[in-house]
C-alpha cells in the first residue's frame, strides 16, 4: 500500500462514514424540512419544471469529465501532479465548451419545453453552477485519495443550506421558479469557494499526453457506465418532461424524492466512502469481503426501518398536512419507489466493489442491461398505466440485485444473505405492527408519531436479539477509530 495501510483506511473510511453520515443526516433534515416548505409554496408544476431542467444540465455533465477523476480515486499508484493537472485541462475545456453552448442554445431548449422566461433563467443558472462545480473536482478527488471525508463534507454541509435557505426565502416572497434559480447560483459560489479553503490546490494548465492516455484506460469504460445511468436515468427524465404535462412530472419527483430519503441519508455517505476504500484494499481480497460484508449488513440495518416507516406513513401524513393533499395522485408512484430504493441500497456497495477492483467492464454490462431494461419497460407501462408505469419499471429494473450479487461473489467470496436476512425479518414486524397500529389508532400527529416509534422500538430489538455480536462489534469499531 502505497499511501495508506490497512489499519489506517479501516481508521479513516470509519471516520469517513461516521462524518458523512452525521453531515447527511442534518442536511437531510434541512433538505425535507425546506423541501416540505417549498411543496407548501410551490405548485407540482413548477417542481416539474425543475425536476426536467436539472436532468437537461445533469445531461450535459456526462460529457464534462470522461471518467478521469474516478481514475484518479481508483489508480493504485500515487497519482502525480501531471495527472491532476492534465485531468484539470480536459475537464474544464470541456465545461467551458458544454456552458457556451447550453447559453447558446438556451432559448431553443425554453422553446422546446415550452418553458417561460423564468425557466430559462433556471436553465442558465444551472449551466454556470455547473462550471462552478466542476473547479471542485481535483481538490475533492485528493481528499477521496487520501479518505480525508471529515474535511469533504465541510463545502456540501455549506452549499446545501445556502441552496435552502435561498429557496425558501424567495418562495416565501412568491418568486416561483426564479427561487430555484437563486438557489443554484448561491450553491455554486458558496460550494467553490468552501472547497478551496478546505483543499487548496492550484489550477495550472499543462497536459501530459502519457498521463492522459493511462487515466483513460480505466476512465473511458467508467464514463460510459455514467452515460448509461444517464440515459436511464436523467435523459429518460428529459425524455418524460417533453411528453408528460409538468404537472405529473412533478408528481414522479416528488414521490422520488421521499421515497429515496433513506438513499440520501444513509446509502449516500457509505458509498462515497467504499468506492476509495475499496480501492486501497483491492490488494487484500479477504479484508475486502469482511468490509463488503459490513457495509451491506449496515445498509440494510439502517434503510429498511426507515423506508418501512415511509411506507406505512405517507399516505397518512398527505391527508392531514393542510394543503399536501395535492400530492395524493403520487402516492402509488412512492410506494413502487420506496422498495426499489431498497434494491438499489443493496446492489449498489457491490458495484462500487467491482469498479474498485477494475472490473469496469462488468459493471458496464450492467448498465446497458438496466439503462435498456428502463426505457423499454418505462416506455410500455407508460402506455398501460400512466405517470405511474415509471416508477413500476424501475422497480422491476431494481429486482436484478441477485445477478449483481451471483456475479460479485464470483469475484470475491462473501456472504450476502446472512447479512441481510435478520433486518428484513425484523423489518416484517415493523410492518407487521404498523398495519396494526394504523387501523386501530385515530390518523392525528401524536397517535402517528407513537405508532411509528413502536415500530421502530420493535425493529431495533428483534435486530438487537438476533445480530448481537455483530452490531456490537460494529458500535466498537466506530468507538476505536473516532
Amino acid at each position: 500500500m502505497s499511501e495508506l495501510d490497512i489499519e489506517l483506511i479501516k481508521k479513516r473510511s470509519v471516520v469517513g462514514v461516521v462524518a458523512l453520515t452525521a453531515r447527511t443526516f442534518v442536511l437531510q433534515v434541512v433538505a425535507f424540512s425546506a423541501t416540505f416548505i417549498l411543496t407548501l409554496f410551490l405548485s407540482p408544476e413548477t417542481f416539474g419544471v425543475f425536476y426536467v431542467v436539472t436532468a437537461i444540465i445533469a445531461f450535459l455533465g456526462y460529457f464534462s469529465d470522461i471518467g478521469l477523476a474516478a481514475a484518479l480515486v481508483q489508480k493504485r499508484e500515487e497519482v502525480t501532479n501531471s495527472d491532476l493537472t492534465t485531468t484539470f485541462v480536459i475537464q474544464q475545456s470541456l465545461v467551458v465548451s458544454l456552458v457556451v453552448l447550453a447559453l447558446v442554445f438556451s432559448n431553443s431548449v425554453a422553446a422546446f419545453y415550452r418553458l417561460d422566461n423564468a425557466g430559462v433563467w433556471l436553465f442558465r443558472a444551472l449551466a454556470v453552477s455547473f462550471l462552478l462545480s466542476s473547479l471542485k473536482t481535483i481538490p475533492s478527488v485528493l481528499l477521496e485519495r487520501k479518505l480525508a471525508f471529515d474535511r469533504l463534507v465541510i463545502p456540501h454541509i455549506v452549499e446545501t443550506i445556502g441552496f435552502y435557505v435561498v429557496a425558501v426565502y424567495f418562495a416565501w416572497r412568491g418568486a416561483g421558479i426564479a427561487s430555484f434559480t437563486w438557489a443554484v447560483l448561491s450553491r455554486g459560489i458558496l460550494g467553490l469557494i468552501t472547497m478551496y479553503l478546505v483543499a487548496p490546490w492550484t489550477p495550472t494548465l499543462t497536459f501530459s499526453r502519457e498521463s492522459a492516455k493511462k487515466l483513460m484506460k480505466f476512465g473511458v469504460p467508467f464514463q460510459m457506465n455514467s452515460f448509461l445511468a444517464l440515459l436511464k436515468d436523467d435523459l429518460l427524465t428529459v425524455f418524460l418532461g417533453k411528453v408528460l404535462p409538468f404537472a405529473e412530472m412533478g408528481y414522479i419527483g416528488w414521490a422520488k424524492k421521499w421515497a429515496e430519503v433513506p438513499l440520501r441519508l444513509i446509502m449516500d455517505s457509505v458509498i462515497r466512502v467504499t468506492f476509495p476504500t475499496y480501492s486501497r484494499l483491492q490488494h487484500d481480497t479477504r479484508v475486502l469481503a469482511k468490509a463488503i460484508e459490513k457495509t451491506v449488513f449496515g445498509l440494510a440495518a439502517l434503510i429498511l426501518p426507515i423506508s418501512i416507516s415511509l411506507l406505512f406513513f405517507m399516505r397518512p401524513m398527505v391527508e392531514i398536512i393542510p394543503k399536501y393533499v395535492k400530492w395524493e395522485p403520487a402516492l402509488l408512484s412512492f410506494s413502487l419507489f420506496v422498495f426499489s430504493s431498497i434494491l438499489a441500497a443493496l446492489s449498489t456497495p457491490l458495484v462500487n466493489t467491482l469498479n474498485a477492483v477494475g472490473r469496469i467492464k462488468t459493471t458496464l454490462m450492467f448498465m446497458i442491461g438496466w439503462t435498456v431494461g428502463t426505457w423499454a419497460l418505462c416506455i410500455l407501462f407508460l402506455g398501460i398505466i400512466g405517470f405511474n408505469g415509471i416508477a413500476l419499471a424501475m422497480l422491476i429494473v431494481s429486482s436484478s440485485v441477485y445477478i449483481v450479487v451471483y456475479v460479485t461473489k464470483k469475484i470475491i467470496r462473501f456472504s450476502f444473505v446472512s447479512n441481510v436476512r435478520s433486518p428484513v425479518l425484523a423489518a416484517v414486524l415493523q410492518a407487521g405492527s404498523y398495519a396494526l397500529l394504523l387501523r386501530l389508532m385515530p390518523h392525528t400527529y401524536i397517535w402517528l408519531l407513537v405508532a411509528g416509534a413502536t415500530g421502530v422500538i420493535l425493529y431495533g430489538v428483534l435486530l438487537y436479539t438476533l445480530e448481537r455480536q455483530k452490531i456490537d462489534e460494529l458500535i466498537a469499531t466506530v468507538r476505536r477509530s473516532t
